[in-house]
């Protein structure tokens, strides 16, 4: 029974994408819902999103932003005001036409991504250079209608959180831009210990309407890229067809600029694909609905004396999330199987040698070993392991990324590279438009970002063999 629970997970190596769904599935983060590209989250999957949204919602207020809430529908009327925005979502909205039986005088959309109404209540708001900057930001869902849907890659709706701000110059701003992708940095790589690639995207890349995009991108098991949060410095385009402007201390009015930010639940897939393994989920701790699980080993002869003492086990475990799981029905070895599925960082096994010998057996998920560890020391133990596995995730995931990044020369080279293992390749770039898209043509692969920390280029454009300008980071990418 115990062999078959993990035989229903496809092989992570023969087939990834299986691997993933299976996960998703059978760890009970989410399921298919009856309306086309969407899926339900189920409450393990949520809780894994409430601790993330809760520490992140923390990083923003630390910054200066606040919490608020706009409309789910936005008016034809508003959103039609910046051209470029509606041109690079058009294919993705979803209408409103009607209100029962009667057709509407004016269309809404159901929001992709809020700029233009956001904009609209800005311009009421903003007056004088003293109502600045408004730093908001809103944890809400949006609906893009995606043509093939994967649960927390690509769904038709999917939740997230959009910050946008307005400010007084384009210093202030970019340097709010700036401030929030740092934000994501650090809240992937210290909380969910995925390690990340901060850059600028090329102007093929970048989000419409924006002057500038910025991104942090993540590399997940098999090799692909996932654009994990991006950040954009809006410029003044939104305020000017928007009118957000304000009296200066000059005397004169101007145009705010803006930025806006963001990150969804894909994060959620991230976990999954940098951290998991053949036998499901592995959650670092900081984001585990349960850090422990305690499973007793009960005869039935002593099954009050065992579940005693492992309740007491988990009264002991302050500051810990812990789940004691008494469920008579399963067995030890059901409950071992369940609970690595879900990525559980340590189990506790509580059984009557143990309590003869005045210990438990501590199992890490990340590395499989078995510690006894005396009950008095138990707490301090847990404590300090799931420090350690913590920390010991994102080395591995950073090991895995620097195994997996390479360097090409030529469009050939990256190609080879690209068939044989994937991963991040680094490569010359001449900065020309027409290059990027026939590479990504030929290949699959397109420019993750031009990295923040890359070293002057040097060598030539991979694709035209003209002197290269950047230090391209290429991938293919979900």
């Amino acid at each position: 029974m115990e062999r078959e629970y993990v035989e229903q997970i496809a092989d992570r190596e023969d087939s990834f994408s299986q691997w993933y769904l299976d996960v998703v599935l059978r760890a009970e983060l989410a399921d298919y819902a009856p309306v086309r590209g969407c899926m339900v989250f189920r409450p393990y999957g949520y809780r894994i999103w409430e601790l993330a949204q809760a520490d992140l919602d923390r990083r923003f207020k630390e910054t200066g932003v606040q919490n608020a809430y706009f409309p789910l529908l936005i008016p034809e009327s508003i959103f039609k005001k910046e051209a470029e925005h509606i041109e690079g979502f058009a294919p993705e909205v979803a209408w409103v036409t009607h209100a029962g039986q009667e057709q509407l005088a004016e269309r809404y959309l159901v929001r992709p991504t809020s700029e233009t109404i956001i904009g609209t209540m800005y311009a009421k708001w903003i007056q004088s250079y003293r109502d600045l900057p408004v730093l908001i930001n809103q944890w809400c869902s949006v609906m893009r209608w995606e043509r093939r849907t994967v649960p927390f890659l690509r769904t038709t709706e999917f939740l997230w959180q959009e910050g946008h701000t307005a400010h007084r110059d384009e210093a202030d701003a970019r340097e709010r831009t700036m401030m929030m992708l740092e934000v994501y940095r650090a809240f992937l790589e210290d909380f969910l210990a995925i390690p990340v690639v901060p850059g600028r995207k090329t102007p093929n890349e970048k989000f419409a309407g924006a002057v500038d995009t910025y991104s942090v991108e993540a590399l997940m098991g098999n090799g692909r890229a996932l654009q994990a949060a991006t950040s954009h410095y809006l410029g003044d385009g939104f305020a000017r067809v928007l009118g957000i402007d304000f009296l200066d201390a000059d005397g004169q009015r101007k145009y705010v600029h803006m930025t806006s930010f963001g990150l969804s639940w894909r994060v959620i897939g991230a976990l999954i694909m940098v951290h998991g393994d053949d036998r499901g989920l592995v959650l670092p701790p900081s984001v585990a609905p349960y850090q422990v699980v305690i499973v007793p080993i009960a005869p039935e002869a002593v099954r009050d004396q065992v579940l005693g003492e492992a309740r007491r086990l988990a009264d002991g475990l302050g500051g810990v999330r812990v789940h004691l799981d008494d469920r008579p029905e399963y067995t030890p070895g059901w409950k071992f199987n369940e609970w690595e599925l879900r990525g559980v960082p340590i189990r506790l096994e509580l059984g009557p040698r143990d309590l003869e010998a005045g210990q438990a057996v501590l199992v890490r998920r990340d590395d499989g070993r078995r510690r006894p560890v005396p009950l008095a020391q138990v707490a301090e133990t847990v404590q300090r392991e799931l420090a350690a596995m913590q920390g010991d995730l994102y080395r591995r995931a950073a090991r895995f990324r620097e195994e997996n990044t390479h360097e090409a020369a030529g469009v050939d080279q990256l190609e080879a590279i690209l068939q044989d293992r994937r991963g991040f390749i680094y490569a010359g770039w001449c900065g020309d438009g027409a290059c990027e898209l026939a590479v990504k043509e030929r290949t699959g692969a397109t420019i993750r970002c031009l990295p923040l920390d890359a070293p002057a280029p040097s060598g030539n454009c991979l694709h035209c063999g003209r002197p290269a300008q950047h230090r391209a980071l290429f991938a293919r990418a979900y």
